[in-house]
């Protein structure tokens, strides 16, 4: 496969083939907008963005919201990965069936929709794609935008055909550790993986032997889309990351998933994610941390 090309195109769309897409009968346009408060106490508050939706959003689309909607909620952790059956129970409401092709964007940060993305392919469907540039690049672009709350869809029957061992645990990543044929990537930002600053998850800096590609590096500052293909293939080859298994992981399992996505576009094949993330990691003191 070329280096300046995806092997995967197929996991994203852009702003002028929604917008030409719109009335397909069978798609589903989800906004997943979710916003981090910072408070030390507690590492963050998680606000939904059903207010961003309702201000304005892409016609025809839907808001849900990843904590509410799919996350196992009886979970103590947030946003972990939730059961077959809330999953299959949630796209069904929202009118997903076997057969839907579905879209994910954000009006915050793009990582929201890649764990929407993730959720999907964890659950054996791969008919999903992520907004390249998101609602940011849809809005700049004056494309339509409608206002108000979102109009439900018929309900659908959403079967889940497989699940796939996309998501590890601590055990997993615990092995990684040393082992030269991983690779453990953070995704958060580089201060936070130095333990010099940002939001902290209880010990500071990155788990054991991990190196980081910050998601956020990830995206043009500009358009908010992803970089070129080429440009993404060097970022994670000067990681290391291109010949050996991967993990991903952030501070819950969130921003890793946009890491996981564009390892998959470059056409790596074994890719997981410590859904659990530094938000179980870094509150166990026998789990092995580093600063710097």
């Amino acid at each position: 496969m070329a280096a300046d090309t995806f092997s995967h195109p197929q996991h994203l769309v852009d702003t002028a083939w929604l917008q030409e897409h719109l009335s397909d009968a069978n798609l589903r346009v989800f906004d997943c907008t979710t916003h981090l408060i910072p408070d030390p106490k507690i590492t963050y508050t998680v606000k939904s963005g059903r207010e961003d939706f309702e201000r304005g959003h892409i016609p025809g689309a839907q808001f849900i919201d990843l904590q509410a909607d799919l996350s196992d909620n009886a979970q103590k952790l947030r946003f972990m990965q939730p059961s077959v059956e809330q999953f299959a129970a949630a796209m069904g409401r929202f009118g997903v069936g076997n057969d839907s092709r579905v879209v994910l964007y954000s009006t915050a940060n793009v990582w929201w929709a890649t764990r929407g993305w993730w959720l999907l392919r964890v659950f054996g469907f791969d008919n999903a794609a992520v907004l390249d540039g998101g609602f940011q690049k849809w809005s700049k672009e004056g494309r339509p935008v409608e206002t108000g709350p979102g109009k439900p869809r018929q309900p659908a029957t959403f079967s889940v055909r497989e699940v796939r061992p996309l998501m590890v645990g601590k055990a997993e990543v615990l092995a990684a550790i040393g082992n030269g044929a991983m690779c453990t990537i953070n995704a958060l930002q580089a201060q936070q993986h130095a333990g010099t600053g940002g939001n902290a998850y209880g010990r500071l800096g990155h788990i054991a032997g991990s190196v980081n590609l910050p998601a956020a590096h990830l995206l043009d500052p500009e358009s908010n889309a992803f970089l070129p293909p080429a440009e993404l293939r060097r970022r994670f080859e000067a990681i290391g990351a291109m010949d050996k298994q991967v993990i991903t992981y952030c501070g819950g399992g969130i921003a890793a998933s946009a890491d996981a996505l564009v390892l998959t576009m470059l056409g790596h094949n074994d890719v997981k994610l410590y859904d659990a993330s530094l938000s179980e990691w870094a509150k166990d003191p026998n789990l092995p941390m580093e600063t710097g």
